[in-house]
């Protein structure tokens, strides 16, 4: 028993005894099976609750919580690995107005038609996350601003080209601004402040007109 045996019997055997201990081996088996299976089940549920708690329930991108988790992790591969990303903010123009012009109905299949198009613009490795509202943040893995407003002004254009009427902007279409910020190792700080630098980027573009990608201030291109 000390060596892992369940049971044992001594000879001689009597069949009927054997029988029974058979008998009670097998539902005993049979319900370590259903408890490894359960296990199975619940470790997927927990999965999927995981994966849940993480996307935005309107846009399926990632959330404030994945966002956090993420930056997280961003930040220390570029202290530990080297490795530089390319972060961009991006406000919807004029939004509130278009909620009070066309509801708030209209503004959520809005908001659900500019994520869907940020990621069909998307490269694989890119990740997006509805930071809150109208605003979305797209990070760019490896990418400097350069190529970074390249990737941005894709997804700008490919919005811009699906034309969706927005009576209060002055371009008559539903458009996004756009800030940018680098983080790399060479410009080492935490991924809070480069929220910051892109948020005033993004400031920057609004300022510039609206529909425009504009980079952070004294970072590298």
């Amino acid at each position: 028993m000390n060596a892992g045996a369940d049971d044992y019997l001594i000879k001689p055997l009597d069949t009927d005894h054997l029988q029974a201990r058979l008998v009670a081996a097998a539902r005993i088996t049979s319900l370590h099976r259903q408890l490894a299976q359960q296990q199975t089940e619940l470790q997927v549920l927990n999965d999927e609750l995981t994966a849940i708690a993480r996307r935005d329930p309107l846009t399926g991108l990632g959330n404030r919580r994945a966002l956090e988790e993420d930056l997280d992790l961003l930040e220390a591969r570029v202290v530990r690995y080297g490795h530089r990303y390319c972060m961009a903010l991006v406000d919807v123009d004029h939004f509130k107005s278009y909620n009070d012009t066309y509801g708030h109905q209209a503004g959520d299949n809005v908001l659900k038609v500019v994520a869907a198009e940020l990621t069909a613009q998307a490269r694989g490795g890119d990740a997006l996350y509805r930071y809150g509202g109208d605003e979305f943040l797209c990070i760019f893995p490896e990418q400097s601003l350069s190529t970074g407003t390249l990737a941005v002004e894709r997804m700008r254009i490919g919005l811009e080209n699906l034309a969706i009427p927005h009576a209060d902007n002055s371009h008559g279409i539903l458009t996004f601004s756009a800030g940018l910020a680098v983080l790399d190792a060479s410009h080492p700080r935490q991924a809070s402040d480069l929220l910051k630098e892109a948020d005033q980027a993004l400031y920057r573009a609004k300022q510039l007109g609206r529909n425009c990608v504009a980079k952070a201030a004294s970072q590298p291109a």
